[in-house]
């Protein structure tokens, strides 16, 4: 019975894929027969566009002659590029056409109806559903519901079924490899066949094995503010890109990847993640880095980056003080200082022309400060730049009667004449007004830095204004909760105004930096964005997501990561929660805790989780595999003898290799004496590489949110992992490992170990 079914299920994937085969050649005459009309039209374009400049009436039906002959080349563009996009699709399709198949029964209906569900929707000539879109309502029941009654949710409300049979297959090139009946949502067999693969250099979609918990995530529409707790491993970032791609499917018309960012830890995992959406026949969203962004707008300072943050050593003062500038109460202290501003304090430069002053400082104050109370600081700011521009033109008026403007424009030949015509006509009453108009032009031009210093604010002397800020703070909150006294806070500000007149900026700056600014100058934000996504979010701090809620103020917020890997937050991860609650209305917060991990196997989930102290729940999945190993040796040649012996023994298994140190330095010393031993590895040393095949040696701050087959912890002893506040990292970096893991010591072994059961390693030493 078995062999008939499967024979019969074959019978139809290979109908189907004639079917998709079919459509392939259909789709590629198109895309041949679009680029051949955008060829022709392009090289015609100039025969077939009517350019006729004699009148104004003429140029305008030249004008419209072009933007016709543009917009039938955008209108093949566009045709054969859809056509490619879901011919792309259609290749994935033809490979493994649908992974699913449900038999449910609707009330009133007399028998079951069959549905099959894939990557892509895919219909026959007669519009019928060969293969439903894994995101589509009814394929909901697949990954929510068991065999029985199952509700899911429609556009027009809840819809229920009886499910009578759920069918799982694993397809490649065509073929079943296997096929199953299953009662669960997602089988045991299937998830043990897709786990037990080896690790890849790009994350793979996950839509075959999405679990009940995850499938909710993927869905919700309803949250403003969605936070999932997920352990390391638990699918938690797959889950995110697959509801991206849901959103994108769901809202289809009304929203684009380009109204969605996603803000991850680096740029190796926007790499790492990067072909999972267009695997899903969706565009790729923003994706960027908070450091990126917070870079992007401060052009003219250096900010500090992710390996200089990393590596920097943090006294505890340094640390209290970091912990002050990512709470909220820093946050509410920058609002009231700007207000205060309102009234007095706001500091200027002088606007000035070749080093001269142009507008000086006391004008500037004094425009500023004339409005009333009603006038709010963007409201004021408006005001004052509408002014200084009127002043400007007053100045303009006047200097065009000096005599440096009459002789220039005495001076000019017939080319320069037609310069500073421009497009004009020429059609002057007279001589004095075509004067005019040519010195207006030539004194504007020569005012022009002038008046894009008023437009751009570069009258605002911002980064005075900062260190006003900070050397008021005790006015506005308490330093003696962040056990911080007077002189220490100052000595910290002084720290600052050397680095700002250095042009250089520390990341716990940033955010309060850009904040102040923005309330100075009345910006609201990217009202575009309609949802935000950010990835390791045990990494931000309070004050930075306040500001991203403050920058997108129409986005809903999506927040994953796992609070015990805090690398840079320990502090305050764990009241992450409870910030976040201040920010968004509890009746439009959804929290999800994903504490299944899939990546490990049980025996090194079980090692990983006992490194933790008072961690977040994390739950082994059923999958089996060797011990992690700790290896021990006094010198150093005797464990680089043991490194090569385990490199030598996972490359026998066929399994890649990720080496991860605690710091750069470490990586690229390790690098060279593997080198000089003939071999050949791959040094990570930059978030802007890619992950290539083979053995690769990382830092452990560039390994965030990756994973690999194996992984081997470089110099876990007592020198390099002691400090408490070192215990997530190291949990981090050793819940990488899919299916093997080895701990390399020289010297004592780290005591964040001590007591992690012996039962759950094995020692050689």
């Amino acid at each position: 019975m078995a062999d008939t079914n499967k024979q019969q299920e074959q019978a139809r994937v290979d109908d189907v894929i004639r079917k998709i085969k079919q459509t392939e050649s259909d789709l590629k005459q198109k895309i041949t027969a679009a680029k051949s009309d955008e060829k022709q039209i392009n090289n015609n374009f100039y025969n077939d566009v009517r350019i006729n400049v004699g009148s104004y009436e003429s140029l305008m039906d030249t004008a419209l002659s072009i933007r016709q002959q543009q917009q039938m080349l955008n209108e093949r563009n566009n045709s054969w590029q859809h056509s490619a996009q879901h011919l792309d699709v259609l290749q994935r399709l033809e490979k493994t056409p649908y992974f699913a198949r449900i038999d449910f029964q609707e009330d009133r209906e007399t028998k079951p109806e069959t549905i099959y569900i894939g990557l892509s929707s895919f219909t026959d000539q007669h519009n019928h559903f060969l293969i439903y879109d894994w995101r589509a309502p009814i394929s909901s029941i697949y990954y929510d519901g068991n065999l029985g009654r199952v509700t899911y949710q429609t556009p027009d409300g809840q819809q229920a079924v009886d499910v009578k049979l759920k069918r799982q297959f694993i397809i490649h090139d065509g073929q079943i490899q296997t096929m199953f009946d299953t009662q669960e949502t997602i089988g045991d067999q299937m998830l043990m066949e897709v786990l037990g693969e080896q690790a890849d250099t790009k994350m793979k979609s996950i839509v075959t094995t999405i679990q009940r918990e995850q499938n909710q995530i993927i869905r919700d529409t309803k949250a403003k503010l969605l936070f999932v707790q997920g352990a390391a491993g638990s699918g938690k970032t797959s889950a995110i890109m697959q509801r991206v791609a849901y959103l994108l499917y769901r809202y289809r018309g009304n929203l684009n990847s380009s109204q969605v960012i996603m803000f991850s830890p680096n740029q190796l995992f926007n790499d790492y993640v990067g072909g999972v959406l267009p695997e899903l026949g969706e565009q790729n969203m923003v994706q960027l880095t908070y450091y990126q962004y917070a870079a992007r707008r401060l052009p003219n300072i250096t900010v500090e980056n992710l390996f200089t943050r990393f590596e920097k050593a943090e006294s505890k003062l340094d640390k209290r003080i970091d912990q002050l500038k990512g709470s909220l109460a820093f946050a509410q202290a920058t609002q009231q200082y700007a207000h205060s501003l309102e009234k007095q304090g706001m500091r200027f430069r002088d606007i000035k022309l070749r080093h001269e002053v142009f507008i000086d400082q006391a004008r500037i104050v004094k425009n500023y400060y004339k409005y009333n109370a009603n006038y709010h600081l963007g409201n004021r700011l408006t005001a004052t730049k509408e002014e200084l521009l009127k002043y400007l033109g007053r100045r303009i008026n006047s200097e065009m009667k000096t005599k440096w403007v009459s002789d220039f424009i005495e001076d000019l030949d017939d080319e320069g004449l037609r310069k500073w015509y421009g497009n004009h006509p020429h059609n002057f009453e007279n001589g004095d007004k075509e004067f005019r108009f040519l010195a207006r032009r030539v004194v504007t031009a020569a005012f022009n830095s002038v008046r894009r210093g008023i437009v751009r604010n570069r009258f605002l002397n911002i980064k005075a204004q900062y260190i006003d800020f900070l050397r008021q703070v005790p006015q506005y909150l308490e330093l003696q909760k962040f056990s911080l006294t007077e002189n220490d806070w100052q000595l910290h500000v002084n720290q600052v105004l050397e680095r700002l007149r250095a042009k250089k900026l520390a990341m716990a700056d940033v955010t309060p930096y850009l904040y102040l600014y923005d309330l100075m100058t009345g910006k609201h934000g990217d009202r575009d964005i309609r949802y935000l996504f950010i990835d390791e979010i045990q990494d931000y701090t309070p004050y930075q997501l306040s500001f991203l809620k403050f920058s997108f103020p129409k986005a809903r917020f999506t927040l994953l990561g796992d609070l015990n890997q805090a690398i840079f937050t320990q502090e305050s991860s764990h009241s992450l929660l409870k910030e976040l609650a201040t920010m968004f209305q509890p009746e439009d917060t959804r929290v999800v805790q994903l504490t299944q991990s899939y990546r490990s196997t049980e025996q090194i989930t079980a090692f990983t989780k006992a490194i933790l102290r008072n961690g977040e729940a994390v739950n082994a999945f059923k999958r089996q595999g060797p011990l992690p190993n700790i290896v021990v040796r006094q010198q150093e040649r005797a464990l680089l003898t043991a490194l090569k012996k385990q490199l030598t023994a996972n490359t026998t298994a066929n399994k890649a290799t990720a080496i991860i140190t605690k710091t750069l330095p470490e990586s690229r010393a390790l690098y060279e004496k593997l080198r000089a031993q003939g071999i050949k590895t791959t040094l990570i040393q930059s978030e802007n590489q890619r992950l290539a095949s083979g053995t690769i040696i990382v830092p452990s701050y560039l390994a965030k949110g990756l994973e690999f087959d194996a992984v081997i912890a470089w110099q876990v002893n007592a020198d390099n992992y002691h400090a408490e506040d070192e215990r997530q990292l190291l949990y981090t970096i050793t819940s990488r490992a899919m299916h093997r893991l080895t701990l390399l010591v020289q010297g004592t072994l780290s005591p964040l170990l001590t007591k992690v059961p012996y039962t759950t390693y094995q020692l050689d030493d």
